[in-house]
């Protein structure tokens, strides 16, 4: 299945240790291009978050950096405007408007996300474990 997949995502994948890592595998993933460097700012921060070593850390880093397809933000500015009615969260107007252009759902464990609006569906990581 296409997603855009949410940082919040990516960033509980590197903090604790869970199956969420295993998703990325089995699932087209979409980002805005930004959603890495949103990742080097924060890299420190999570590091002293987590028991991972700099190795782990940087192999997650770089599993992700594979497995998710980055889209420049001038694909998804014709998207901006519908998704700033329909988002709950100025943070997930990218996430939206990405879902938008692509005609796909998004994950996220955003409970406002999946609740305030109905216009694209909200997998959570729960969800898709369940999926299998």
């Amino acid at each position: 299945m296409d997603l855009v997949i949410d940082s919040n995502i990516l960033f509980a994948a590197l903090l604790k240790e869970s199956g969420t890592s295993d998703i990325l595998f089995k699932h087209t993933l979409y980002a805005p291009e930004f959603i890495f460097e949103e990742f080097k700012k924060y890299k420190e921060y999570l590091k002293g978050k987590t028991k991972r070593t700099e190795e782990d850390f940087d192999g997650l880093f770089d599993l992700f950096e594979r497995n998710v397809i980055l889209i420049p933000k001038e694909e998804i500015e014709s998207f901006i405007e519908k998704a700033e009615k329909i988002s709950p969260d100025a943070k997930d107007i990218p996430y939206l408007a990405l879902a938008l252009k692509l005609k796909c759902g998004l994950w996220s464990n955003d409970g406002d996300l999946k609740e305030k609006q109905n216009v694209i569906k909200v997998y959570s990581t729960e969800d898709l474990f369940n999926m299998d």
